[in-house]
């Protein structure tokens, strides 16, 4: 299936974060995200790191977040990476499709994923909730993680 040119335009800006983090460029950064980006987070409290660094807390990169999937679905763009066996993440960028910047942050730490299509279409009522809502994207369960993590849901 090709990729749609909004969502190329919202992939690339979320890339471009990743490369600027990396390469400590933060006037691009603060290009890239909205001056009121809402963030939520689930993991252990001392597991903030993102957050850490685009508030400019983490002077150092004390985590390297190196993307190993990219998934794009509408205007959200999920990145998920490891690092080693004891550090398993996945953020969810929502990026606006007009100014192409970064709204809303969810990071996710040691937590398992699955997304879910929760949006209403033409169907009626009763329809919509006999229906089964299809996973449109899910963690991808790695050998080197052979230990239980919490799952949630992420519904769009």
């Amino acid at each position: 299936m090709a990729i749609s040119q909004p969502e190329l335009h919202v992939r690339k800006n979320v890339e471009m974060l990743y490369n600027s983090l990396r390469n400590r460029d933060t006037e691009t950064v603060s290009k890239l995200l909205a001056i009121d980006l809402e963030w939520w987070f689930h993991g252990p409290p001392n597991c903030k790191h993102m957050m850490r660094m685009l508030t400019g807390e983490a002077l150092d990169l004390e985590f390297k977040f190196e993307p190993r999937n990219i998934a794009v679905i509408d205007d959200r763009v999920i990145v998920e990476g490891w690092e080693g066996s004891e550090a398993y993440w996945v953020h969810v960028w929502t990026v606006n499709v007009q100014d192409g910047l970064i709204t809303q942050f969810r990071e996710y730490f040691n937590t398992w994923i699955t997304v879910r299509d929760m949006r209403i279409g033409s169907k009626s009522v009763w329809d919509r909730i006999k229906q089964i809502k299809p996973t449109i994207w899910q963690s991808e369960p790695r050998e080197h993680l052979n230990r239980s993590l919490p799952g949630l849901v992420l519904a769009i």
